[in-house]
């Protein structure tokens, strides 16, 4: 099921309120509306996006870093109400794609040993397990599952951002 009244777009600094009110309520460790701020500022490899519903709310974000050919995703996270309505879906592909205009030829992740919903998710957009992380996570000590996507969407050859590095 997709979420027709979802659109995803670039994050901005005007966002930064909503995604941090969702990281707060989704993640055990969440970072702080500061992280959010400098890595929508001083964060060169940073990309985020975020899905709006039709009152203009953010519902959820999703993040990378971007280095090179490589993308890591940073975190994926839903309002709790949203869930289940393939926003996650949504913005993971989003998040590929825009990853793959940059020209990322590959995305890793990490994600909770427990988190099947999760897993499930990464696994149908093409990501495979590739190892564990032991006590990846600081709240409880759990591990984290490693995934990689070798096989990225193709870039749109008609994107451009103000960030674009041109020769």
């Amino acid at each position: 099921m997709c979420d027709k009244a979802v659109s995803i777009r670039r994050m901005t600094l005007q966002d930064v309120d909503g995604v941090h009110a969702i990281e707060r309520a989704t993640f055990a460790k969440p970072w702080t509306r500061e992280d959010f701020i400098k890595e929508m500022t001083t964060n060169a490899c940073a990309r985020y996006l975020v899905a709006e519903d039709e009152a203009g709310e953010i519902v959820g974000f999703a993040g990378a870093w971007i280095v090179l050919d490589e993308a890591h995703v940073t975190n994926v996270a839903v309002a709790e109400a949203k869930r289940g309505r393939g926003i996650g879906r949504q913005l993971t592909a989003g998040l590929m794609q825009y990853a793959a205009n940059l020209g990322v030829s590959y995305m890793t992740l990490e994600v909770r040993r427990s988190n099947q919903t999760a897993q499930n998710l990464y696994r149908s957009l093409g990501f495979e397990y590739v190892g564990v992380r032991k006590r990846y996570y600081e709240d409880n000590g759990e591990d984290a599952f490693l995934f990689v996507c070798q096989h990225m969407p193709p870039a749109d050859p008609d994107f451009e951002e103000a960030e674009t590095a041109r020769e």
